[in-house]
């Protein structure tokens, strides 16, 4: 294992408080996953992936994912574009909001953005990626990062590359997801060309993909050199994975799980701060997708009773419901500890047979 105990990454001034960063994900690390999720060890969080359009920005969806008030600093926001100029502009418009981070996407695969040759579909004009880096950094005072995928395909790995013309740039840090964007998700990350990256340059290199465990995490940046391990899909469901790696990564043994009665706590509050974020109508719909992550990751639950639960809180129309279906869900594990895969509660938040 790699010295785990060495000084923490910093970007430009902003020292980060752990080794384990909060990837950004649409639709997923609003403010109120961000809060948890730093609260409970992430030593950076990302926001959700803002238009660099700012004809868009007066669309709900966008006004809530640059709704940063009460987050603790360094506060990160990403922007996505394919035009130098706008992301420039959408750039010194967010540090001027507070962001006190820029960071730049050139990592998402999915297909509405690339189609609009912004996210990892800029990988393929490294011209233009040098034009969009230059300019952005030329915009704003506070530090740029940059988040880019090791290529577009296969065939054009040039993710060291890229990654040099970030350096020359400015950019500050950089994460790297270990896939290809025509591997979207699907497959294995490598490591490979993150450490390949990290041998090429100087700043400090953020390895992302598939990071799920304490073990992995450890055992990726001992691999790559990188500086620090960006999770995404690992913590829907289990935001306690950033603490479990932080506290392996210092001290080199594993933390003992959350027990039930801090579950509840945690499920119960990020319930509602959702319902005090969204409103109560979309609060009620958006748990929806946490709680069916919260129980998928619950390794009590066997397969068919994950669907029946999940299937029992979509159903829920209101916020004291889903409040109770917590509630009833811990207590119902609780009682029937020696038989934990047929739990189930019923859609009034009682118990079910």
């Amino acid at each position: 294992m790699s010295d785990t105990t060495s000084s923490l990454p910093r970007i430009g001034t902003h020292a980060l408080a752990s080794r384990v960063i909060l990837a950004p994900m649409a639709g997923v690390t609003d403010r109120p996953f961000r809060q948890l999720c730093r609260r409970l060890g992430a030593g950076l969080v990302v926001g959700e992936m803002v238009t660099s359009d700012p004809s868009l920005w007066h669309t709900r969806k966008s006004r809530l994912r640059m709704d940063h008030r009460g987050e603790p600093g360094p506060r990160a926001v990403q922007i996505a574009g394919g035009d130098a100029e706008m992301l420039a502009e959408a750039a010194r418009r967010n540090a001027e909001m507070g962001a006190e981070i820029i960071d730049i996407n050139m990592g998402c695969p999915a297909k509405k953005v690339c189609n609009k040759a912004a996210g990892s579909a800029l990988l393929r004009d490294e011209a233009l990626v040098a034009e969009i880096l230059e300019a952005v950094v030329a915009a704003v005072e506070v530090p740029v990062t940059l988040k880019i995928r090791t290529g577009w395909c296969a065939e054009s790995n040039n993710g060291v590359r890229v990654a040099r013309l970030a350096e020359a740039a400015g950019i500050q840090a950089l994460a790297v997801h270990g896939r290809h964007r025509q591997q979207r998700y699907t497959g294995q990350a490598e490591y490979d060309t993150i450490a390949e990256i990290k041998a090429a340059v100087g700043i400090p290199v953020f390895a992302n993909g598939d990071i799920d465990s304490a073990e992995k995490a450890a055992a990726v940046l001992d691999y790559t050199g990188a500086d620090a391990v960006m999770v995404g899909r690992g913590a829907q469901g289990n935001p306690w994975i950033f603490r479990e790696i932080d506290h392996y990564l210092r001290h080199g043994e594993h933390l003992a799980p959350p027990d039930d009665a801090e579950r509840t706590a945690v499920l119960q509050g990020h319930l509602t701060a959702l319902h005090d974020f969204y409103g109560h109508y979309m609060g009620v719909r958006i748990a929806r997708k946490h709680v069916g992550w919260y129980l998928a990751a619950d390794r009590r639950l066997a397969p068919e009773a994950q669907r029946r639960l999940k299937g029992t809180f979509n159903g829920l129309e209101c916020v004291d419901a889903q409040h109770r279906f917590i509630d009833e869900y811990f207590r119902h594990l609780r009682g029937a500890a020696s038989e934990p895969r047929g739990t189930g509660v019923a859609s009034k938040g009682t118990r079910a047979a």
